[in-house]
């Protein structure tokens, strides 16, 4: 796997340039999800003031038929800003804006699941639906092998890697630690990190966030991952299963509440949403990875903390089934659910909505209802 080399240039070079003065100009960086439904694309334009709002930045275009989205003959796409942030890599007053992506006619692009996200949390905004979710990623060398392994072998078994510390058992702080202050100032809700099962793989969390954020604020989470990757010249994957055999696969699990959930007696809510989940397994196992479950098929084995792919399973405490109730929520009989199916490479503009329509919306069978 070949990545920047950019990454092997001097930082202390480029730094003398980035504390020139910009004037009253203002770098936006406009950032959005490619045809693949996992890639992110971006580019820079000038603009003459700070914005301070949505209304204040422009639409653009780019040439979707470099990136998935279009054929060469009808290529131009069209981005249409949505949320914004600071920028930690170029800092105030320049921002990242994440954007919709649509067509020629003015509808969504096939991997631009925001705007049919965005009308569905809208029709259960009275409910005030929070999620948070827990993105697993795992850090690799530019050859492709997990960052601190042995060139020519495996690490020790997973055991001492969880929530661990010292050189031999947390690969690649460094990256965890400038990511999660790079957040902080982009003003993304991320909520805390930790070493995972696997060596070279980590956890961050972002929420809670009510609605539409949750899908906004992790998109950016993830942009801002791979640029910190991109300075220190490795690379983070969110396959749900980097390394075959006796290793943790990657997931995103997803905590969902809902105001009637998090009040008294909201266990009853929260069982009635468990048991509509599980009419309908199928339909979010399609909805819980970018290729329709094809990918969560080689994480969802049975183990390795994981349900069976083909199964709906629900318990207290339970890390082997498809929906958990935090112990401590059993006790208080109120609070929220973790959905354990999503994958590492999820769509979390697919994932909430699903929740939404399954659990708020009451919908059954195989087949989204059009609104």
């Amino acid at each position: 796997m070949a990545t920047s080399a950019s990454a092997q240039l001097s930082k202390t070079v480029k730094q003398q340039y980035m504390e020139l003065p910009q004037g009253d100009q203002v770098q936006v960086m406009y950032i959005w999800i490619d045809g693949t439904g996992e890639g992110l694309r971006c580019k820079t334009r000038t603009l003459d003031s700070e914005p301070k709002s949505l209304d204040d930045l422009p639409e653009w275009n780019f040439d979707g038929s470099s990136t998935y989205q279009s054929e060469g003959s009808n290529s131009d796409m069209y981005l249409i800003p949505a949320a914004m942030f600071r920028d930690p890599f170029r800092k105030d007053p320049n921002k990242l804006v994440l954007c919709d992506v649509i067509k020629y006619n003015r509808k969504p692009a096939e991997t631009n699941l925001r705007m049919s996200c965005k009308k569905v949390m809208d029709m259960v905004e009275d409910q005030v639906p929070w999620f948070g979710m827990e993105q697993e990623y795992t850090i690799l060398g530019t050859d492709g092998h997990p960052f601190g392994w042995p060139s020519n072998g495996f690490p020790g078994p997973q055991g001492p890697y969880y929530c661990g510390v010292g050189s031999d058992k947390a690969y690649g702080r460094d990256i965890v630690e400038a990511h999660y202050r790079a957040c902080l100032y982009a003003g993304v809700m991320i909520c805390g990190t930790n070493a995972e099962v696997m060596p070279a793989q980590w956890e961050f969390q972002v929420g809670p966030c009510e609605g539409i954020n949750m899908g906004d604020h992790l998109w950016v989470a993830r942009f801002i991952l791979h640029r910190v990757c991109e300075d220190f010249g490795v690379v983070a994957t969110f396959d749900p299963k980097p390394i075959t055999g006796n290793w943790n696969g990657a997931g995103c699990h997803t905590n969902f509440s809902t105001k009637e959930m998090r009040e008294e007696g909201g266990l009853k809510a929260i069982e009635e949403s468990i048991e509509r989940l599980a009419k309908r397994h199928e339909y979010h196992i399609r909805a819980y990875d970018p290729k329709g479950g094809l990918d969560n098929a080689r994480r969802l084995t049975g183990h390795h903390e994981t349900s069976n792919i083909h199964e709906f399973s629900a318990g207290v405490a339970n890390r082997g089934a498809s929906i958990r109730i935090p112990r401590s929520v059993g006790q208080e009989k109120k609070g929220y659910f973790e959905d354990r199916r999503p994958s590492a490479n999820c769509d979390p503009y697919a994932v909430t909505e699903a929740l939404i329509r399954t659990c708020l919306l009451n919908e059954e069978g195989e087949e989204r209802v059009e609104y």
